[in-house]
């Protein structure tokens, strides 16, 4: 499973979104910090979450990163998040 697939498959467990895209945005940091050969480095994740209702923004990001798991967060350089509740 690659990292798309691992967080796509988490944020659905914890959340159940009505609308989930994530994206692996790696190939336009090339040159960058962090950039790593291959991809999966960079990500964007687009979520709309009812599970998230009633959250500040801060607190729905936080979600988002403890329900990826530090093995996750880990792993990646850069997370950008867009969130709907």
């Amino acid at each position: 499973m690659n990292m798309s697939e691992e967080i796509r498959t988490r944020l659905q467990q914890a959340f159940a979104p009505e609308r989930l895209v994530v994206t692996d945005e790696s190939e336009r940091h090339r040159g960058h910090a962090g950039y790593r050969e291959g991809g999966e480095s960079h990500f964007r994740v687009e979520i709309a979450a009812p599970a998230l209702a009633g959250q500040g923004r801060l607190a729905r990001h936080r979600a988002v990163h403890a329900a990826l798991g530090p093995e996750i967060m880990g792993r990646i350089h850069a997370l950008a998040l867009k969130i709907e509740a």
